[in-house]
């Protein structure tokens, strides 16, 4: 009995997904903290869907916290912790990727709190008073993009995990 047509054709799309190959996912792009209570890495870009990896290389614990500048608002789904690691040896991570193309805002809690800035009454991190840091406030922006030359603009420590002779608390 010779099989129906419609069958054919199922098997031979079923083949066709079976044997495709998959699609390699962008490797992360790493944003590293140390003992300075700072961001290396304080803009970076990424393609929608591409993790984000925050590599705590500090001895004490930092937050990442999502706000929006218009608002004020922080964010919920936008809110990570990394502990800090005594004595360093292992860092902490903390994993995000945002679904849409945008311009993301976080902070660090512990280090920086949030400000309303006239003229324009928008929302920026200031250092917070009495803690340690050099200058700048512990605050940066992710920018989820598909332009091929706001990516290729990333640091080049972006692309490592761990940075030799970083660690420091």
């Amino acid at each position: 009995m010779p099989i129906p047509k419609i069958s054919t054709w199922l098997v031979i799309m079923i083949a066709a997904l079976v044997g495709a190959p998959a699609t390699a996912a962008p490797p992360p792009v790493y944003v590293h903290m140390n003992g300075a209570n700072m961001f290396l890495e304080d803009v970076v870009a990424v393609k929608p869907g591409q993790d984000v990896v925050f590599v705590n290389e500090d001895t004490g614990a930092h937050t990442i916290v999502g706000f929006n500048p218009l608002t004020g608002k922080t964010s919920h789904s936008f809110n990570g912790y990394v502990a800090g690691d005594a004595p360093a040896t292992q860092p902490t991570y903390y994993k995000i990727s945002f679904s849409k193309p945008g311009i993301y805002h976080y902070y660090c809690s512990v280090h920086a709190m949030l400000a309303m800035e006239p003229p324009e009454h928008v929302t920026v991190a200031k250092i917070r008073p009495g803690v340690d840091g050099f200058g700048d406030p512990m605050a940066g922006v992710i920018i989820v993009t598909t332009d091929a030359a706001i990516l290729a603009r990333n640091p080049p420590s972006s692309h490592q995990k761990i940075l030799a002779n970083y660690f420091g608390g």
